[in-house]
């Protein structure tokens, strides 16, 4: 039996700023937030980790299913520790094979538009595997980041980033999920 290749990603998506005029983010720095689901213009010209004139690449991902003040939080630190923040979301095959048949609830595109438009996200871009590893290996970033509930010895995507010489930081604070946030809903309704 043959395994279905993922589908074709949709062509890529220029994103709009968004002032949120918020006092505390008057310093913040503001990203040119785009969508580029090709990968290819992402690319820098030097994947040494140590190159000085190389601007620091910071990743993070997930599923951003519901997107959630835990979510801008994750990405207002990780876009303080460089000089670029770039975002993987697992795809929508991706997202239930994770979580199951129900999710997600919004569609990929919808998901990559909603984080697109945080000031502080760079660039963001699909993958269709459970883990990022591969989109990893190809932005090549220095610093991996995570929210709280992960430990670097449980994330597979550590070991990628360490092999150039990268480094793995994990948020603390209490970690806000979609699911709860989901059975809080249901709950309710």
């Amino acid at each position: 039996m043959n395994n279905p290749s993922p589908p074709p990603a949709p062509p890529s998506i220029i994103a709009p700023l968004l002032a949120t005029g918020a006092a505390d983010d008057a310093a913040a720095p503001v990203a040119p937030s785009r969508i580029d689901l090709g990968c290819e213009s992402t690319h820098v010209a030097s994947h040494d980790a140590n190159d000085p004139r190389r601007p620091i690449t910071v990743f993070t991902n997930g599923c951003f299913d519901l997107f959630h003040a835990g979510h801008v939080d994750l990405l207002r630190q990780a876009r303080a520790l460089g000089d670029r923040l770039v975002v993987g979301i697992n795809s929508d095959e991706s997202v239930q094979g994770l979580k199951g048949p129900s999710r997600p609830i919004h569609p990929l595109r919808d998901r990559c538009q909603i984080v697109a438009a945080c000031r502080y996200v760079d660039e963001v871009h699909p993958f269709h595997e459970q883990t990022p590893c591969n989109l990893i290996r190809q932005l090549h970033p220095q610093i991996i980041v995570k929210g709280p509930g992960y430990s670097e010895q449980t994330l597979p995507e550590a070991t990628v980033v360490k092999a150039w010489g990268g480094q793995v930081v994990i948020l603390p604070g209490p970690p806000i999920s979609t699911t709860l946030i989901i059975e809080r809903i249901r709950k309710r309704a």
